[in-house]
């Protein structure tokens, strides 16, 4: 006997469900297939209603409930006062070079220690360490300037507190300056910083940073 005849043996001696059994299996899978779009249907809404809108942009800031909100897209006051904080390091950059184009000029920088004015030949012994001083302060400065703009493009509220108290300490820098262009760079620096701070306290990045302090209390565990 080949496989093709046992086959047709075993065919024939296997009842057939009667058509009451039928029905009742159609009736189960029809029931089976209108319950998985209601299923789904019900799914998706629960998804669709763990997202709110922020409120002046109307973009989803993230799910709603235990696992806590994710940090809201940056208003434009903020956006542009980061764009400002890297004119600032840019800037900032920019008078360093310059100022060590011409470093063989130190004499005509009228440097004071203590109160007391640095004659010719003290600036000719000190140049060096001068102008190392100079190079790291220069660089601190944009270091900042590119930490201050990352943090508070980040939500980050002790980024703004921060930010307005160096504008506050650069006031001081515009005091005692000695030439054009070291004037021209203190006061434009002085200004971009302003500008930044400026737009960091309008209601719009205030309520930008009260909804992120709010969302990283959330996803606190």
């Amino acid at each position: 006997m080949n496989e093709m005849e046992l086959l047709r043996e075993l065919a024939q001696e296997t009842p057939l469900p009667a058509p009451a059994e039928l029905d009742a299996a159609r009736a189960r899978l029809a029931a089976a297939i209108a319950a998985a779009p209601a299923a789904g249907g019900s799914t998706a809404g629960a998804e669709v209603a763990t997202y709110q809108p922020y409120p002046s942009t109307g973009q989803p800031v993230g799910p709603v409930g235990p696992v806590g909100l994710l940090r809201p897209p940056a208003p434009a006051p903020v956006l542009t006062a980061v764009k400002f904080m890297y004119s600032g390091a840019v800037g900032t950059a920019a008078y360093l070079i310059i100022a060590l184009f011409f470093s063989f000029d130190i004499k005509d920088y009228h440097l004071k220690v203590l109160g007391h004015r640095l004659t010719t030949a003290q600036l000719s012994h000190l140049q060096p360490l001068i102008l190392t001083l100079a190079i790291v302060f220069g660089l601190v400065v944009i270091a900042l300037w590119l930490w201050m703009a990352r943090a508070v493009g980040q939500g980050r509220n002790w980024a703004r507190i921060l930010s307005t108290v160096l504008v506050g300490l650069a006031t001081l820098a515009l005091i005692d300056n000695h030439g054009l262009f070291e004037v021209f760079c203190a006061w434009l620096t002085w200004l971009t910083g302003l500008g930044a701070v400026w737009l960091l306290w309008r209601p719009a990045s205030s309520a930008f940073f009260r909804q992120c302090r709010q969302a990283a209390l959330t996803r606190r565990p």
